[in-house]
């Protein structure tokens, strides 16, 4: 039977929500029951006040994992650009970063044993094929792209996975924070597959069912929480990301100009913790969202801000050419460093008086 596009589209971003929002409730309960909350006791950087179940991210993920299973099942969609082999990896990696992020909710794992599963996930995606062939030239002319080697394009690949992986987890501070960030990313990774890949591509719809289940998680994540996404769910949705961006035929600039300002943040607390003498995975109130705390902004308008940052960016860098996009990719790294100093110049300010 024929149906307009649309009818799918909002389909299945209804399905997800809702499907989302209905575990959000089970899955809190059982990690209270648990015992698997994130306590606020003794750590300076925690901005809630009282024990909050962890554990959230699992909604956004079997929602999402059941939707494009049924979507998959039913052919509701063009699975040509994901092949089974490919399309079996991304779940099964998906479950191996849920899995590892459970167990370091429930024990607390250190900063070597974490990383086991993010690197594990990458293994299994990389195996199946999943590699970044080539990317537009923004200096050349339109349509001209640069071609990576095997090698090089399973390489690039791991890179991106784990630094978008990475910057999820670390942006993961204030309630609302990711599973925003996340759904205004699949938005335009949505968007960027209506102008580029085929019709009706998987690479869409999963973006639109990751768009749904981001925000059914995201009723329960508002300010104040009732639930965080725990460390699974902050890498998973870095994951999912990165894989849909480069199966979207490599559009990562159009990504990284949604992520930018964290993914930026990310790199400067990196390279100020080494800078320190310490280690890049130690806890600390130096990322972007509690600096700006420290300017007298509220939780609440220091998400919307890193909102608007996002689709403002992510806007421009869909109607931009290749070139365009490098532009905006400077103007990001710009508005970073006045974020920098004017917040180093606030707090010397404050230590001074």
């Amino acid at each position: 039977m024929e149906y307009p596009d649309y009818l799918l589209f909002f389909g299945v971003i209804i399905a997800s929500f809702l499907i989302s929002a209905a575990l959000v409730p089970v899955i809190r309960l059982l990690a209270l029951k648990s015992g698997i909350v994130d306590r606020p006791e003794g750590a300076s950087r925690k901005v809630h006040q009282e024990p909050t179940a962890l554990l959230g991210g699992w909604a956004i993920f079997l929602s999402a994992t059941i939707s494009i299973i049924a979507v998959r099942y039913f052919h509701l969609a063009d699975f040509s650009m994901i092949p089974m082999e490919l399309f079996i990896a991304i779940i099964l990696a998906s479950i191996i970063l849920m899995i590892g992020g459970t167990l370091d909710d429930k024990y607390n794992l250190q900063p070597y044993e974490q990383i086991i599963f993010p690197l594990s996930a990458i293994i299994v995606v990389l195996a199946s094929g999943l590699h970044i062939g080539f990317i537009t030239n923004p200096l050349g002319r339109i349509g001209e792209v640069i071609y990576f080697g095997q090698w090089a394009g399973i390489i690039i690949a791991g890179i991106w996975l784990m630094g978008m992986m990475y910057t999820t987890k670390f942006l993961d501070g204030l309630d609302g924070l990711v599973a925003g960030i996340s759904a205004i990313a699949s938005l335009f990774i949505f968007l960027v597959s209506l102008r580029w890949d085929i019709a009706l591509s998987a690479t869409g719809i999963w973006a639109l069912i990751f768009l749904g289940a981001s925000l059914g998680f995201l009723v329960f994540n508002w300010q104040p929480a009732k639930i965080f996404l725990g460390e699974g769910g902050s890498v998973y949705i870095g994951f999912i990301l990165a894989v849909l961006s480069i199966i979207s035929g490599s559009k990562i600039t159009t990504t990284l100009l949604v992520m930018g300002i964290p993914a930026l943040d990310v790199l400067w607390v990196i390279v100020s913790r080494l800078r320190a003498g310490r280690s890049p995975f130690s806890g600390d109130r130096s990322h972007l969202h509690f600096r700006l705390m420290s300017l007298g902004l509220s939780k609440k308008q220091i998400v919307i801000l890193l909102y608007f940052i996002a689709l403002g960016f992510g806007s421009l860098g869909v109607i931009s050419s290749s070139y365009g996009k490098l532009i905006l990719v400077g103007c990001l790294i710009g508005v970073m460093i006045v974020f920098s100093k004017i917040l180093k110049g606030r707090n010397a300010e404050n230590i001074r008086s």
